[in-house]
């Protein structure tokens, strides 16, 4: 009884633990996210230590503004050139050849289809300073006058389309001439190629570097499914690191050939694709001051320049939105070392990849998303029948045996030792097994979890609606029981926030149990009638669709369990009670 006291004590103490978490926690830290992204930061291009032994990446002089013009404003201080393509709009900094406004056509801050497009990059200067830069790095010793953050580069073009690349030129007067052409495709992906002219009387060696440079703490999901922040793969191995770690002081480089790095958001990508044939130096860094996160490149084997000669680099940088064929495309067609684990998969990506593909050929098929979760999951159902079958058999027999259980523990529930022996008799005379339902289940598990994983990392669910009131599956239920689903004018908190869906994958859950085994002691009976209002309460902030899968997976589940029940004759209601 102690124990069962015990664990009643600790599943209500979870239960209060997460909701003083979200209340007294995530709330102020929220708060604290909000104000630190919109703090100000120093507008410089990389000052920070050098990415090479040698030749560094480098640095530009600080701005008096520090980052206190709106983004408009900083837009208006310097000469730009369109970007315009279908899915980028945007400009390019003529200071700097900056790449540093950039909004994404297909995706809209809410789901109201007018409202301002999704904003990736901006400027130095304003709120949240987010750019790439691309240049070259003098050999150590040299003193050569290269481009830098500030340098006013000239072009007779007005815009940058996928059939007009930008070509820029810089003369730095010491007989070198800079050209640079900035190609973009229809996606995403942008080519900068970097020329020098050499009209002196000597050849030279330069480094070409790329770096991307963040300033201010982002807001992030903040689940344990899904990384944000600096990513990478280099060496052929996928490098995740914290915006956390960084600011501790934990700065990351790699030596290696080829690979990319970039900064992730949960839906969006920038990332740094050098040549695929050289040797890099990559890093991770954090300057505290301005609180800014970089990540960069430099080559490690210099570019030689003969006199008279023109010689140059090609390096490529993705900036857009994480689209799985587009991502896949890319890869395979600038073969980018594991490009597509931009993507969070997870651990189980021979899984989880898959079944994206399935869902969103049939979300194409039946044209709608929530639809296209329901007719996976019954795909995935049958798929696992008799895995499921095995299982619910198992549960089948343990039910029916569950009145002469109860008799036994009523018998000998004072002698522990032999109420063991006479249920493993009992177990052996009826040839039931209590572990052969759990194997099965466990074996679906992976299978479900990559499902989820899909819905809440991909770009799938993002503003689709369902029906009714269900306008963004990414998004939990705007509904809650606490105003009567909006019959009473109140806006509760957050943290009350329960809505219809919510209950009724309670309810499904609740209603399952009923079906399951119960435990002989009522103790134990009532704390998992207690498991539903639990999860019900955790479900209320997951996305729609999330919920939706839950709930209906829950009710196919009780299907195949009651046909299997009926077809063994087990009654499907517990002792006592009437069938």
């Amino acid at each position: 009884m102690s124990d069962q006291k015990n664990l009643i004590i600790a599943i209500v103490l979870c239960f209060l633990i997460i909701f003083g978490f979200q209340y007294f926690v995530e709330g102020p830290q929220l708060e604290q996210q909000q104000q630190t992204t919109t703090s100000s930061s120093d507008n410089t291009s990389s000052q920070v230590p050098a990415a090479t032994q040698g030749a560094s990446i480098p640095s530009a002089p600080g701005s008096a503004e520090q980052d206190s013009l709106t983004r408009a404003q900083s837009l208006e201080k310097v000469e730009r050139v369109r970007i315009n393509t279908p899915a980028l709009h945007g400009s390019v900094s003529l200071t700097g050849a900056r790449l540093d406004d950039l909004t994404l056509i297909d995706y809209r801050e809410t789901i109201d289809p007018n409202s301002a497009e999704i904003k990736l990059l901006s400027p130095a200067g304003s709120p949240n300073p987010y750019y790439a830069e691309f240049g070259w790095s003098p050999a150590p010793g040299a003193d050569i006058k290269l481009p830098n953050a500030q340098t006013l580069w000239s072009t007779e073009a007005t815009e940058l389309t996928p059939e007009k690349p930008l070509k820029l030129t810089w003369d730095n007067g010491d007989g070198l001439i800079f050209h640079r052409t900035i190609s973009i495709d229809e996606h995403y992906m942008f080519a900068i190629e970097q020329m020098i002219e050499n009209q002196t009387d000597t050849a030279i060696t330069l480094f070409p570097y790329g770096l991307i440079s963040r300033h201010g703490t982002p807001e992030t999901t903040n689940f344990y499914i899904l990384h944000e922040g600096p990513i990478g793969v280099l060496n052929d191995t996928l490098e995740e690191i914290d915006y956390d770690d960084l600011e501790e002081g934990n700065n990351e480089s790699f030596s290696s050939v080829g690979g990319w790095l970039g900064i992730t958001d949960k839906f969006w990508l920038t990332a740094l694709i050098p040549d695929q044939n050289t040797n890099i130096k990559a890093r991770f860094s954090y300057a505290q001051k301005g609180a800014r996160y970089q990540t960069d490149f430099l080559n490690q084997e210099g570019i030689n320049v003969p006199s008279g000669d023109t010689v140059g680099i090609t390096n490529h940088l993705f900036a857009g939105a994480k689209v799985v064929e587009v991502l896949d495309t890319y890869e395979e067609e600038y073969k980018i070392s594991r490009f597509d684990l931009a993507i969070d998969w997870g651990w189980f990506y021979f899984l989880t990849k898959p079944i994206y593909f399935a869902l969103a050929f049939l979300n194409s098929w039946i044209g709608n998303l929530g639809l296209a979760i329901m007719a996976l999951t019954v795909i995935i159902k049958t798929i696992l029948l008799p895995l499921a079958h095995k299982s619910y058999v198992s549960m089948s027999k343990m039910k029916r045996l569950q009145p002469e259980m109860v008799k036994l523990r009523e018998k000998y529930g004072d002698d522990k030792q032999k109420l063991n022996q006479e249920m493993m008799a009992l177990y052996k005379r009826e040839k039931a097994n209590p572990a052969a339902g759990c194997l099965p289940i466990l074996l679906q598990i992976p299978i479900f979890f990559a499902l989820y994983k899909v819905l809440f990392v991909t770009l799938l669910m993002r503003h689709q609606p369902f029906y009714g009131y269900i306008k963004d599956l990414s998004a939990p239920d705007p509904t809650t029981v606490f105003n009567l689903f909006g019959l009473i004018p109140w806006d509760p908190p957050q943290v009350l926030m329960v809505g219809f869906l919510p209950l009724l994958m309670g309810l499904s859950m609740f209603l399952q149990q009923k079906l399951n085994p119960q435990p002989a002691d009522p103790v134990q009976a009532k704390i998992f009638l207690f498991m539903p209002i639990f999860f019900t309460y955790l479900l209320a902030s997951f996305p729609a669709g999330l919920v939706i899968y839950w709930t209906w997976n829950n009710i196919l589940s009780m299907a195949q369990q009651w046909l299997i029940m009926k077809r063994m004759g087990v009654s499907v209601t517990h002792p006592g009670e009437k069938s």
